[in-house]
């Protein structure tokens, strides 16, 4: 009688286990482990509370100002891309970025700091000229008033969200340490925010200076005259900007983390005079390294990277400040990027897992270098025609909701793991990201509490699993997105979606992002060299509601 009992609290247990998850863990003496070139492993998502919050457009993207003679390693890849030149009648590129409504748009980049704006009608406004012996190559440049009336019919016309990066470097003068000093030249900037204003258009955030914090690119500032300058900012955004019933945010100071360097930024600055702390990201090294693709497919190298999202989080934490982060420029690999690596779909692999992973440590917004130009744009150069990683912004945006969930696989290294509220509806979506290129892996999705107690009454074995028997009872279905190379080539800037060849039609549309439907008792397939969006919408999460 006492064996029989046992036997039927195990099955009711279990029951109780498939019925609240769509997963379960087989005890001592489950089915041998699968053949090799198959895994399986657990996805574990707790959703009782988020663990981060982001923006609800997340998803952002630069425009930068290199002109087409900007080169790198002898390769000329920007083209037309800058925001004096771009060729904002496309349609392909309105349809793009109207596809995100909104898109968030961060103007700036490393000439940023050499920009002045023709506010004067009696001064020329002459465009960047190439120069070696000037810092990156280029004199100053002007932007015309009038290309900046073409640039906000457009960002009217595609609904994007406007983050302008402003010259930092006017009125600087040398110090004896190689830095430069002296306060910020306001003048030109003051004019143009205010002209701005009275043109009617709408600017996000106003964003002061390009990659000149801690060691600095080209130039740099310490930390307290920056403080200084942001405050000076503050000052005129709310003078400028007084009895609008919102203000733009100020941020600053786009540039590569150095904990002091923030630390004290952040410091001087607080409680409210600076919105958000920017920082950039190029973890990959230069664009002519050979090894790029080494780098995005080994799980140990990708998670270095947690460190700089958890000091700056930390650092934040323990301020007592009203300021949150983003990252303000990511490219992966600096100068320009690697043709056929960082414009293909091996690319998502490291653009994706850095969406999840910055998230994580309530990175509010993750803009990526760039929209368009060089060789790391979400758009082709030439054609404005999306690279895979256009698509995968796209599907975070639609399915990622802004409530962050914590989330373990317990597997294989080669398989990433993120989960969120689904985006306006119900559930969670989880993206899976399979690193290796010889296994697919089966995943089943499991609540942190299922799996304690799975974990707490049996031994865990390799192999993974639901009761048998209950598929049937549960009508529950899933949605699928299934990313794969084109020809199964990870330098291919083809996509395929669910085996569909993802491309924009005669009209320069763009397509349609049609998921497959699954029954919930089958475990998530992915295979090698994939991802998969999965939104759940059964899935028990709290922090949902």
């Amino acid at each position: 009688m006492g064996g029989v009992l046992l036997q039927l609290l195990r099955f009711c247990f279990w029951a109780l286990l498939w019925l609240t998850s769509s997963v379960a863990v087989y005890p001592t003496g489950a089915p041998p482990p699968p053949p090799v070139g198959t895994s399986e492993g657990a996805a574990v998502i707790d959703g009782t509370t988020p663990i981060a919050v982001t923006d609800d457009d997340f998803i952002c993207a630069t425009l930068d100002w290199w002109p087409p003679e900007k080169c790198d390693y002898g390769t000329c890849s920007w083209g037309l891309a800058s925001m004096l030149n771009l060729n904002l009648s496309n349609k392909i590129l309105l349809n793009a970025v109207k596809e995100f409504s909104p898109l968030k748009l961060r103007l700036g980049g490393s000439l940023q700091d050499m920009v002045i704006y023709g506010m004067d009608p009696h001064q020329p406004c002459t465009p960047f000229v190439k120069n070696t012996s000037e810092m990156f190559g280029f004199t100053q440049g002007c932007l015309p008033m009038h290309r900046w009336d073409e640039l906000n019919n457009f960002f009217k016309k595609s609904r994007a969200v406007i983050i302008f990066g402003l010259n930092a470097l006017n009125g600087r003068v040398p110090l004896p340490d190689g830095s430069l000093g002296g306060p910020w030249n306001s003048t030109n900037a003051a004019s143009f925010i205010h002209h701005t204003v009275n043109k009617g258009y709408a600017i996000h955030g106003w964003e002061l200076g390009n990659e000149l914090s801690g060691s600095g690119i080209g130039a740099k500032i310490g930390a307290d005259q920056y403080a200084a300058d942001v405050i000076s900012l503050k000052k005129i955004i709310d003078n400028i900007y007084h009895g609008f019933p919102d203000k733009p945010l100020v941020l600053a100071p786009g540039g590569f983390f150095d904990a002091g360097w923030f630390g004290e930024l952040i410091n001087k600055t607080k409680p409210h005079s600076l919105d958000v702390i920017t920082h950039h990201i190029y973890n990959l090294g230069p664009g002519v390294d050979e090894h790029l693709i080494d780098k995005i497919l080994d799980p140990s190298y990708l998670d270095g990277e947690a460190s700089t999202f958890s000091s700056l989080q930390g650092i934040l934490r323990s301020a007592g400040t009203s300021t949150t982060a983003w990252v303000g420029e990511a490219g992966g690999a600096y100068n320009s990027g690697h043709h056929l690596v960082t414009d293909s779909f091996v690319f998502s692999f490291w653009y994706l897992d850095q969406l999840g992973m910055s998230s994580t440590y309530d990175t509010k917004s993750y803009c990526r270098q760039s929209l368009v130009g060089g060789n790391y744009g979400l758009l082709n150069t030439t054609t404005f025609h999306p690279n895979p990683d256009y698509y995968s912004a796209l599907l975070w945006h639609r399915l990622m909701g802004s409530k962050v969930l914590s989330t373990n696989f317990t597997g294989t290294k080669n398989i990433r793991a993120y989960a969120h509220c689904a985006r306006e509806s119900q559930g969670i979506t989880l993206l899976l990201i399979n690193l290796s290129g010889n296994t697919t892996t089966e995943v089943f999705v499991t609540t942190a509490s299922a799996f304690a107690i799975a974990s707490k009454h049996y031994i865990p074995r390799t192999r993974f699993n639901h009761v048998p028997g209950f598929q049937r009872t549960l009508a529950f279905m899933r949605e699928e997105y299934h990313l794969t190379a084109g020809d199964g080539n990870l330098h291919s800037q083809t996509m395929l979606l669910n085996g569909n060849i993802l491309h924009v039609d005669s009209e320069g549309k763009i397509p349609t992002l049609k998921p497959i439907e699954v029954d919930a008792s089958l475990p998530i397939t992915v295979t090698p060299f994939s991802i998969v969006f999965a939104h759940i919408p059964y899935f028990y999460a709290p922090a949902c509601r």
